[in-house]
């Protein structure tokens, strides 16, 4: 009971630091780029703290399997250095029975990662898509603001306003430029204001010129205008049968087995599987020598880390392009990374060296 509960003590401790400064590191980095889009126009600015916080809450699987596999070995390595292990492996509690206290610990943070890549992932992920969609398809005159040229959803209009009213229903030094049916019009006006008449909305111009231009070269056409009105409607939202795959739930993704559903499956689950990975390879590459450098081990699970999910990735475009199967790529990926792992533990736990082997073998046959 001691050895188990030291063990966890030391996990709960390096786990919790490492959670808070991954979370703060990626808070950080999904606040500058959704800054970065509401700049461009692709994210509504009163909504950046929300659409933050759906992107970071996707991103919590990585963040809870990269924390877990860094307290484990942190942990470790610590022990190995401060020659617990010593005492430890002297009191008989050889490395594989590090392996149990490790799995009572994980566990609980193995079964949230799952939930959160099974249910919480393609959650936020449509949440995000949703305020995306609806920004980018609000009406013209909600795209309209004083100082800024602004494209309307469409692409065929841009609007250019000097300066508006607190109600935001009248402008002044209103520029409109508009491409339809072969044919450009320049329409400017001193002042403008919006009407709406049924379920139409109109701008109303007054005291401006309108030029048209046809781009199959009839001629160009000046006249000025004391009154103009020009509607200008919202467009409907997309239909969710385009949504991504990654917006779609676990349970559709199982009953529309696509290439594409298949890919973003498999990669969902394997977050899940990988975590438990990360256990066990974190056991093996914790033990470092306190007479060499101590960051070494570190490097190298930072790289194993950093290989196993660009291999996910990888394979999750495989799958999609139908270069290789759903349970053809998880099998070999995760089961085979299991196997080497739990070999080179076992490697580690019974001091198994290859060149002993050689010798034990050339005496023989002498």
């Amino acid at each position: 009971m001691l050895f188990h509960s030291t063990v966890r003590k030391e996990l709960a401790r390096s786990f919790g630091a490492s959670l808070v400064v991954l979370v703060t590191i990626v808070m950080t980095m999904t606040l500058i780029r959704t800054l970065s889009l509401a700049t461009r126009g692709s994210v509504n600015p009163e909504e950046v703290m929300m659409v933050m916080g759906y992107t970071v809450l996707g991103y919590l699987p990585t963040i809870l399997t990269l924390s877990l596999f860094i307290a484990i070995v942190g942990s470790l390595s610590r022990m190995y250095r401060d020659s617990e292990m010593v005492i430890w492996f002297s009191a008989g509690r050889g490395l594989s029975a590090f392996v149990r206290p490790l799995f009572g610990f994980a566990w609980p943070v193995v079964l949230v990662i799952g939930l959160l890549a099974l249910v919480i992932w393609p959650w936020a992920n449509s949440q995000t898509q949703e305020l995306k969609d609806r920004y980018g398809r609000r009406g013209d005159l909600e795209r309209v603001a004083p100082g800024q040229f602004q494209e309307s959803a469409s692409g065929r209009r841009v609007f250019f306003l000097d300066k508006d009213t607190p109600d935001n229903k009248s402008g002044k030094n209103i520029f409109i430029s508009t491409i339809e049916r072969d044919r450009e019009t320049v329409t400017s006006a001193r002042s403008g204001r919006i009407e709406t008449i049924g379920d139409e909305q109109f701008l109303l111009l007054q005291n401006g010129q309108r030029l048209e231009n046809s781009l199959k070269g009839e001629g160009l056409r000046i006249s000025e205008f004391e009154q103009h009105g020009t509607r200008v409607n919202g467009t409907p939202l997309a239909g969710t049968e385009t949504a991504p795959a990654k917006t779609r739930s676990t349970l559709t993704l199982l009953q529309q087995p696509t290439p594409v559903n298949q890919a973003e499956l498999a990669w969902r689950l394997g977050l899940a599987v990988a975590a438990i990975n990360f256990v066990l390879m974190a056991v093996t590459v914790s033990s470092v020598n306190p007479r060499v450098g101590r960051s070494g081990n570190l490097v190298f699970a930072l790289f194993a880390f950093v290989v196993y999910f660009n291999l996910l990735n990888l394979g999750q475009s495989w799958i999609a392009s139908e270069r290789t199967g759903f349970f053809t790529f998880l099998l070999p990926l995760h089961g085979g990374t299991f196997a080497i792992t739990a070999l080179w533990l076992a490697k580690q736990h019974n001091n198994w060296a290859f060149t002993s082997w050689l010798r034990d073998r050339r005496g023989r046959r002498a």
